[in-house]
């Protein structure tokens, strides 16, 4: 009967969490349909793509580096596989955009399961030492294989999307299916961050070993969140590949890996909303400082600096904070009000004092 009870509580407490999240989705989601209708022009529309594509590229690295700690620095060569696969299939052998989208996605996911089964038995910066050698042979290849790839000049005339006989050409038109392929892929992480799959990937990250020893095969786990978050990857460099209309080995170099991991970090590593932060860092923040020009870069740093010392579980974890710090606020006044009076003389009728 004990048993049961916590059961049947445990399992009301993640459908309470779940269905929270959920809340918290399509809200966000409807306040994001005012961006089409107060963005000035198509370059700021198209900033609400770019945001949208980011988020789906930094929650995929999120759920490797955040639900299983491992860090992987192949992640933008990952992405420009995607962009890659997709944009060469449309050129070169005229294939639809979107199966072309889902050859990438399928495509990227294997090559990280062959990948991830030969680097994922290392731990720490040997991992990442791994993962960089796996990019920097991507990038070599996305510059080398002129036929395929167009060389240093980048991939050019691929088709956009079409749907319904409208090509999804302009940033008002990509902008919802943009919108709506965000919407999906956090839907479908807020299911699997509670179920007992994605329960097990958490368990890997807090200590490999205790998951081992309950039964959780953490190799195979890992395997398969490394090909899933490969996969994501590889559906954003596709999605960018056919709104740019264009793809160059330069957007996916180590930098962009190295400043993927640090926005995972800066929007908060294992979040479910951390994405959300560091997607709108990842698109904002250097518009706003491209009037610096050369101080740009550092500025960027500095503030990301700053928000790592003093937010060291990311912009995300603000409203733990504030949330913890309101159940300390009502908590002490429960204490307060239910402690009994003390020291309160009171005056009896016969003129005596008496406590």
């Amino acid at each position: 009967m004990r048993t049961q009870f916590w059961q049947s509580s445990s399992t009301s407490i993640v459908s309470d969490r779940v269905a929270r999240h959920r809340w918290i989705l399509l809200a966000l989601w409807i306040l994001a349909l005012v961006w089409p209708l107060v963005a000035p022009n198509d370059y700021m529309l198209s900033m609400g793509v770019y945001f949208f594509i980011n988020l789906i590229l930094i929650a995929s690295l999120n759920v490797i580096m955040g639900w299983t700690g491992q860090v992987s620095l192949a992640h933008a060569a990952f992405y420009g596989l995607g962009a890659y696969v997709s944009g060469v299939l449309n050129t070169r052998w005229g294939i639809s955009p979107w199966l072309g989208t889902i050859a990438a996605l399928a495509a990227v996911g294997a090559v990280a399961a062959i990948v991830g089964w030969a680097t994922l038995r290392l731990r720490g910066p040997y991992l990442s030492m791994g993962t960089l050698g796996f990019g920097g042979i991507l990038s070599v290849l996305f510059v080398e294989l002129v036929p395929l790839t167009g060389g240093p000049n980048g991939l050019a005339g691929i088709e956009p999307y079409e749907l319904f006989g409208y090509a999804l050409d302009t940033p008002g038109r990509f902008f919802w299916f943009a919108w709506l392929a965000g919407a999906l892929v956090m839907w479908c992480l807020i299911n699997l961050f509670y179920s007992a799959p994605g329960r097990s990937l958490r368990a890997i990250e807090g200590s490999e070993i205790g998951a081992n020893t309950l039964g959780v095969n953490t190799f195979r786990a890992k395997v398969i969140s490394f090909s899933l978050s490969a996969g994501m990857a590889g559906l954003a460099g596709a999605m960018y590949a056919h709104f740019n209309l264009f793809a160059s080995p330069e957007t996916f170099g180590f930098f962009a890996s190295v400043l993927l991991v640090v926005m995972v970090a800066l929007g908060g590593v294992g979040s479910l909303w951390g994405p959300v932060f560091g997607a709108a860092v990842l698109t904002g923040v250097p518009e706003l400082l491209r009037r610096f020009q050369d101080s740009e870069l550092l500025i960027f740093g500095l503030c990301m600096i700053v928000v790592l010392l003093y937010l060291p579980g990311g912009i995300a974890s603000l409203g733990q904070r504030f949330g913890s710090a309101r159940q300390r606020k009502n908590r002490t006044k429960e204490v307060d009000s239910n402690r009994p009076l003390r020291n309160l003389k009171t005056e009896s009728p016969n003129g005596t004092v008496g406590r």
